[in-house]
């Protein structure tokens, strides 16, 4: 039964989300209610001003509803995410139809489309700001790839590939997470658990206590999956756990009739196709690359195939160290199991890096006040906690960020820990987009900050290892991105705009700090002692940062290349040819073995269910531009306040109001360099 609009909390003005308020059966009639305002918005303004359209009496208008609209969806697309239930589920797949069939008709409604083209071709056009005119091209633009050109009948057909595609994202994502809690490798001898560190085995015995097992149950969530892989001496167990954690939603996971994502695909991928012939582009690769920085399939290609050819033979090196080193260890074959367990033990044997013994030296409040002193150096920003905000979990932190003077210019959330019914993998996504409301003041913006670190034991806080930190700088750099914009049109405000092989940018720029010994030296305290890292282990921790890092790059490239050439390949008469275009891009690129009954892209979500589908290289293009980028803070100094400026007038304030090589150019003073990439990694090219 929907709850009364009066008594639905998504409804309710509030300046933030009510979290802990909203129950399933409030999600429809919210949805249906602001879907109902958005609409009769646009009607009444495009019956109203399609003669004399401006920016004030048409886009503003349009612009609050839809901000209301956000709000809604956000919220309940947020807790879809992060507190998954059954009965939350279905409402959520309940709202589905409304939601696609509204954003179809947006797209495609001729009268809005020409009221833009008017304000456009107007002579006060140029009188906008350079965000609004960015706005309304980019409308234009959009307006077209939603098909608002086509016939009715196409219009029409468009349309319900949009539902269907937002419904088998849904169902993707779904299947991998249910495919991924129900599993655990339950062991009842602690002989089997030689070789794992203490906090793994506390928060395994922990879960089998959650599962009413005995002993401790591994899972197939990173938080517990890696330590298990990576240090183990079981090499059986491993091996299970592996082939477990390689067939999720697939037709070999344990319930293959609920979870296979292999029909999921091929429909997405029909789907895509079709859509993209629709309005008349040779493949979804072509359609997607239209609002990206590279402008065809065979530029992202070239790209990364140059940059495969360029660590190929570093990467052969690597792993014939890796096999001598595993015989030297009694293993004559070496097994994809084996990678992880044996990586880490060379890796301790040259470095003298223990990734979980570092985990003492990053208790989570010390790394949380180190990330927010980076960011106070670099951009002149301070941070407070703010008490008292409603929450989806009560391990949820909410602060503001403030500037130089004192003043809050936004605010964001942080969700460190990984839970039943939460997506696993790291995240930002926004909450609130900086704009001017209707009665004239600023909505300042709001982020989500997600992650699936190992919880903290009983009242103990909270170890990570580097990894962990570094993963948190890469998504506070995201936030950052939409923290600190100076543009208050929300389509291109923050990461909204901003080309999607370019929205990486930011946070892989940020993970450097993590690197450098000037910030370790604030990033880590000891738990016990109370001691930062030692000179001598960061030195030995950055030397090994580029341990293996041909091999991690060459798998990078191989999930690029696969995802580019199954959108840019795609023949109905074939099929997607999934596997085998799988299988011809690891005879190409790949130097470790591959596990035969591998299902890597039953779980691929962030292309299947994110939006990085005929996206993936974006890590790759944005890593080049975020590598040079950092290089000037080598030259100039790490904390270097010029270049943190320059950093973010030319970058993160900005957004998707300019054009994003300008941005670069204006911050780098040229073009960047594919060859600063491969020098961060520690890629030298053979002669």
């Amino acid at each position: 039964m929907t709850a009364g609009y009066e008594d639905n909390p998504l409804l309710k003005p509030s300046p933030l989300p009510r979290f802990s308020a909203i129950t399933p059966s409030d999600l429809k009639g919210a949805v249906e209610k602001s879907v109902q305002k958005c609409t009769d918005v646009i009607k009444r303004v495009c019956a109203e001003h399609a003669q004399d359209p401006t920016w004030d009496n048409t886009i503003a208008p349009i612009e609050e509803a839809d901000d209301a609209f956000s709000r809604v969806w956000g919220t309940i697309s947020h807790l879809n995410n992060v507190r998954n239930t059954k009965q939350f589920r279905e409402a959520y797949m309940q709202c589905l139809p409304a939601v696609s069939a509204y954003s179809s008709w947006v797209g495609q409604y001729r009268p809005l489309y020409e009221i833009y083209k008017k304000i456009a071709d107007s002579d006060s056009f140029g009188l906008l700001t350079q965000a609004q005119q960015v706005a309304v091209k980019n409308a234009l633009r959009d307006f077209v790839l939603t098909g608002v050109n086509l016939n009715e009948q196409d219009k029409k057909r468009f349309a319900v590939i949009d539902q269907r595609l937002s419904e088998l994202s849904t169902s993707f994502a779904n299947n991998v997470l249910d495919s991924t809690q129900c599993y655990a490798l339950n062991i009842t001898d602690e002989q089997d658990l030689s070789g794992i560190p203490e906090g793994a085995r506390a928060a395994a015995a922990k879960a089998a206590e959650k599962r009413n097992l005995k002993g401790w149950a591994f899972t197939l969530d990173l938080a517990s999956y890696v330590p298990f892989i990576t240090y183990a001496d079981k090499r059986e167990l491993r091996e299970k756990i592996y082939k477990a954690f390689c067939v999720r939603a697939s037709e070999l996971c344990t319930r293959p009739s609920e979870w296979d994502n292999g029909p999921v695909i091929e429909e997405i991928l029909k789907l895509r196709h079709e859509q993209a012939r629709l309005l008349g582009f040779d493949n979804y690769a072509s359609y997607s690359l239209v609002t990206k920085m590279a402008k065809d399939p065979k530029e992202v290609l070239n790209f990364l195939y140059e940059l495969a050819d360029k660590s190929i033979a570093q990467g052969r090196r690597e792993y014939r160290e890796l096999e001598d080193f595993a015989k030297s260890q009694g293993i004559d074959e070496l097994k994809s199991w084996d990678i992880s367990y044996y990586s880490e033990k060379l890796r301790r044997e040259r470095y003298s890096v223990d990734s979980e013994a570092l985990r003492e030296y990053f208790p989570v409040s010390q790394v949380m006040r180190g990330l927010f002193e980076c960011a106070h150096r670099i951009y002149g920003v301070s941070f407070r906690p703010h008490l008292g905000v409603d929450v989806w979990d009560p391990q949820v932190r909410f602060y503001d960020i403030c500037d130089e003077y004192g003043s809050t210019i936004g605010s964001f959330y942080v969700d460190l820990y990984a839970r039943e019914g939460k997506q696993g993998g790291a995240w930002m996504d926004e909450c609130l987009t900086r704009r001017y409301r209707s009665d004239g003041t600023l909505q300042l913006p709001v982020a989500y900050v997600e992650c699936n670190f190992r919880p903290p034991r009983d009242k103990e806080e909270a170890l990570l290892t580097h990894d962990d930190v570094v993963t948190l700088f890469h998504e506070f750099g995201h936030a950052l991105n939409q923290l600190l914009t100076r543009v208050d049109i929300p389509d291109v405000s923050g990461i909204n705009g901003v080309p999607w092989d370019a929205v990486e940018l930011p946070s892989q720029f940020n993970e450097n700090f993590a690197w450098q010994a000037q910030a370790l030296g604030f990033i880590s305290k000891n738990v016990n002692t109370g001691a930062p890292l030692g000179e001598d282990m960061i030195e030995r921790l950055m030397r090994a940062r580029n341990f293996e890092a041909a091999m991690m790059m060459l798998r990078q490239l191989e999930f690029a290349i696969f995802d580019m050439r199954l959108h840019a390949e795609y023949d109905p008469q074939k099929g997607g040819r999934v596997m085998e275009i799988l299988r011809e891009v690891q005879k190409r690129v790949r130097v470790t073995p591959v596990y035969e009954n591998d299902r890597f892209p039953d779980s691929f979500s962030h292309i299947f269910a994110g939006g990085y589908a005929a996206g993936y290289y974006s890590y790759k293009w944005a890593e080049v531009l975020s590598a040079d980028a950092f290089g000037r803070f080598l030259e100039e100094g790490i904390f270097s306040k010029k270049a943190g400026a320059s950093f973010r007038d030319n970058i993160l304030a900005v957004g998707g109001s300019r054009d994003e090589m300008k941005s670069f150019i204006a911050f780098r003073g040229r073009k960047p360099q594919i060859e600063a990439l491969l020098v961060q990694s520690g890629i030298k090219e053979s002669k």
